[in-house]
């Protein structure tokens, strides 16, 4: 690529770079064309008039729309952007009273936006805050001397009575209501919040004092009742002891040996499991009583036997 051409190259690009931008900035200047953004609206006012509304997001030409006051409405007259997407706002503790009297604090959430820019920028200064204050007195004159209990819990009836109330108005200032909710419904007293705290820990004291006094009971009952059908159970066991032991007794009285070798065993293991102490000397012969022998009291000695006997003076 040779010179020449190289900067004619850049010179065009710079060119465009700046040029198209103050084309266009020209152009709009002299209200060829507009750019709408979604959900935005440009209201033109020339000379204290309203002389067109774009609300179509897009590309627009203003000369087919506006005429000849195209040209002059940048320059004498104004452009107002309108945002039209959808907002919110939260309204917290409006005071209101039961018809028991208690007062009472109601939050409420509603969403609005703007379905009329002209009437939107011109037949209210404040259209947010009136809607605001339109919403709080509604609430106020429409949800005051509701029942307690209503008004704790039916939620939905107080949202939609509020709502068909704001509406209308809302609408002549540009507004449009959409949803609206009661969030939150609470006392605005606070010795009242106390004392209803107090009554419900009272409440609550009495109803676990009862849980567990039933409760006890309950164990009482069961206990008594064990106790109860278990003596009945002991007793009859105790009448049927006799004659099981007798019966089994006689059946073993029936073998002299068999029951002589019980009653040496029963013996045995009631010397064994008994608190006295025994001292057992081991000898050659293998006989019971003189393995058995007991050293604890004093007695007179008895001579070991196989001992051979003592040696006389004399024949």
């Amino acid at each position: 690529m040779n010179h020449p051409t190289l900067i004619a190259a850049v010179m065009t690009f710079f060119g465009l770079l700046i040029g198209v931008p103050v084309v266009l900035g020209v152009a709009r200047l002299l209200g060829i064309y507009a750019i709408v953004r979604e959900r935005e609206c440009q209201v033109y006012v020339l000379f204290g008039k309203v002389i067109g509304v774009l609300d179509v997001p897009g590309f627009a030409f203003l000369w087919p729309l506006l005429g000849w006051k195209a040209l002059f409405v940048r320059w004498l007259g104004r452009c107002h952007l309108t945002d039209m997407r959808l907002d919110q706002e939260y309204l917290r503790s409006q005071p209101v009273n039961s018809e028991e009297g208690a007062p009472m604090g109601i939050g409420i959430w509603y969403e609005m936006f703007i379905s009329d820019p002209v009437s939107y920028l011109f037949k209210n200064i404040d259209p947010r805050g009136s809607l605001a204050a339109n919403v709080s007195n509604s609430t106020v004159r429409c949800l005051s001397n509701l029942p307690l209990a209503k008004m704790l819990v039916d939620r939905h009836t107080m949202s939609r009575t509020v709502r068909e109330e704001v509406t209308p108005k809302s609408h002549e200032w540009g507004y449009k209501l959409g949803s609206i909710y009661i969030r939150k419904v609470h006392f605005r007293d606070p010795e009242m919040i106390r004392q209803i705290e107090s009554k419900v820990v009272n409440r609550l004291r009495q109803v676990t004092a009862a849980i567990k006094q039933d409760g006890a009971n309950q164990v009482s009952i069961i206990k008594s009742t064990a106790e109860r059908e278990a003596a009945i159970e002991f007793g009859k066991a105790a009448a049927v002891r006799p004659a099981i032991v007798g019966k089994a007794m006689a059946e073993i009285c029936t073998d002299t040996s068999v029951a002589q070798t019980m009653f040496e065993i029963l013996e045995t293991q009631r010397i064994v499991e008994g608190e006295s102490h025994l001292t057992l000397l081991r000898v050659k012969e293998h006989a019971l009583l003189p393995d058995l022998l007991a050293s604890d009291s004093p007695g007179p000695a008895v001579p070991a036997r196989n001992s051979s006997p003592p040696e006389s003076g004399g024949k």
